[in-house]
């Protein structure tokens, strides 16, 4: 399986795109309009926070999930027993932000949001009518007015050997939301499963987006669209020593849509939140 890499400023490129989708569960888009020297500059920035002690007087909120998650409450992906070796922030615009930081990290999510509508807008496109009809409303539509546009800073520390026996920066796992957008991480270990059961690596050149169908798009379009498990494995070379910093976006819908039979947004987000651990 090879991940397609879709011109974003293409005349095909929502078919490409849709087309990767279907294929694949993922796709990687070049020639994109976010700025890849703020990506650095705010890589640059969130190395220095998770690198601080005044980070702990920003540690996240149950009840509403922003803020930081150290590595002691990080995620244990659904069917696993081993904590994710990784410490992650999560910034909603509404939420707590470090008054240490400066406007960065708000003008990429924004930068990030408008890319991710509009890719969700692409896939929303190419469905057949037979599943576009069964919708409860639009695709685009359902992330009009969402509070729940998560930016998520991730934080993979260097490996000192004393880790978990099978622990890794991130096991197998699905995303809860409707598309995931994901800056080219610092280094390499994306990793995503084709349909044989075979871990592919990803791209991550610099400048380029990683794009994956997350678990309520598959709910939405009854599996036209389906999640695609990925995952990040430890380095085996001299990089196992070097930090990782990640910046997906997750694009979820309003609490209150119906995205099937059995689940509304917010029900399902609720569910999985308690599956993972990060909410009690």
């Amino acid at each position: 399986m090879q991940v397609a890499q879709v011109d974003f400023k293409s005349h095909t490129a929502s078919k490409d795109f849709a087309d990767s989708l279907i294929n694949t569960g993922f796709a990687v888009i070049k020639n994109h309009p976010i700025d890849y020297s703020l990506v650095k500059e705010v890589f640059s920035e969130w190395a220095s926070f998770f690198a601080s002690d005044y980070k702990m007087n920003y540690l996240y909120n149950n009840d509403t999930q922003d803020g930081l998650f150290p590595i002691s409450v990080s995620e244990t992906a659904v069917g696993y027993d081993i904590k994710d070796i990784k410490e992650f922030y999560h910034y909603y615009p509404w939420g707590q932000y470090p008054k240490e930081l400066t406007d960065k990290t708000k003008e990429l999510q924004l930068q990030m949001t408008n890319v991710a509508a509009t890719l969700l807008k692409w896939a929303e496109d190419n469905l057949p009518s037979s599943i576009r009809d069964k919708l409860t409303e639009p695709l685009s539509s359902m992330i009009k007015d969402s509070e729940q546009i998560l930016m998520r800073i991730l934080h993979y520390p260097p490996l000192k050997g004393d880790e978990a026996h099978g622990a890794i920066r991130a096991n197998a796992h699905t995303d809860i939301n409707l598309l995931t957008v994901l800056v080219a991480a610092s280094e390499s270990g994306l990793e995503v499963q084709n349909k044989n059961g075979n871990w592919i690596e990803v791209p991550v050149d610099p400048g380029m987006l990683s794009i994956n169908i997350s678990d309520m798009l598959q709910e939405a379009t009854d599996g036209f669209y389906k999640s695609t498990v990925h995952r990040v494995v430890n380095p085996t070379d001299e990089n196992r020593l070097k930090s990782r910093y990640s910046i997906p976006l997750f694009l979820h819908a309003r609490p209150d849509v119906v995205l099937s039979s059995r689940y509304t947004a917010g029900s399902f987000l609720q569910e999985r939140l308690k599956q993972i651990g990060t909410k009690k």
